[in-house]
């Protein structure tokens, strides 16, 4: 019941937040498109021209009885892990909650943040992780970052999603037209403004979905365990009344049969 009265919050809350991010990535689309073999195109847009270092940021929950919602984000890590140590990429770990550090603790881990789990995340919190990653990208410490998390589809179904931020992958819909705008002062003095605060919008929303597929996992495994636990008392119950039954028949037949040999 409690994790059923937080999601209806969170739900709204990761259904609002949507729309403007799919917004921004338009208008990066067009300002991208404005830049096309434009050398002066910032890093972060573009990347560094390599990579063979990625920084994974892996969002999950700081306490479990949750069903399989940090285990499969957790798998969705260590597919992708494998995946780049087999192509020869150097791996690192940006963590977001207790049990992405529990579940990959082999892993190098540069650093992991705890405790947003247990409220609602607020913008400030992915303004905070942003610039962290943003500080590491331009000290070279990685030269593509992604992120890993939950997508809420509904109540008893969650997707485990993974997201590029650095570069940004900005694929534009060839079946939609693209909307013309006008740029002032310039693509390129608006892509430092708008790339950093893109970047925190994606984390936001990432950490709005995780809130409401953890209480929905959450309300859906308690709601199991309610239902099996139940289940199990029936079981034990009739168990016992049999066991109970088979000593009452045995004392009654003993009583008799001690009758009867008087």
């Amino acid at each position: 019941m409690v994790a059923a009265s937080k999601l209806r919050r969170a739900q709204a809350a990761a259904e609002n937040a949507r729309p403007y991010a799919k917004a921004m990535e338009e208008m990066l689309k067009n300002l991208a498109a404005s830049l096309a073999g434009n050398d002066s195109a910032p890093k972060l847009l573009v990347g560094n021209g390599q990579d063979g270092s990625h920084l994974l940021v892996v969002a999950t929950s700081d306490r479990g009885l949750a069903g399989a919602f940090n285990g499969s984000i957790i798998k969705g890590a260590r597919v992708k892990i494998r995946e780049l140590v087999a192509a020869g990429k150097k791996v690192r770990l940006f963590n977001i909650g207790k049990k992405a550090g529990e579940g990959l603790k082999r892993n190098d881990i540069v650093e992991t943040v705890t405790g947003l789990s247990r409220r609602q995340p607020s913008f400030k919190d992915a303004e905070h992780i942003a610039e962290k990653i943003i500080s590491m990208y331009h000290h070279g410490e990685f030269d593509v970052c992604g992120i890993f998390y939950n997508k809420f589809k509904s109540a008893i179904s969650q997707e485990v999603t993974y997201q590029q931020l650095i570069p940004l992958e900005l694929k534009q819909d060839e079946k939609a037209p693209a909307t013309p705008y006008e740029f002032e002062p310039g693509p390129e003095e608006i892509l430092q403004e708008l790339l950093p605060q893109n970047i925190a919008v994606q984390i936001y929303r990432a950490l709005l979905e995780n809130a409401a597929s953890e209480h929905a996992s959450r309300m859906t495994a308690m709601d199991n365990a309610t239902r099996n636990a139940g289940d199990m008392i029936k079981d034990l119950t009739l168990i016992y009344n049999r066991t109970r039954q088979a000593a009452i028949t045995k004392e009654l037949i003993e009583i008799i049969s001690g009758a009867e040999a008087v």
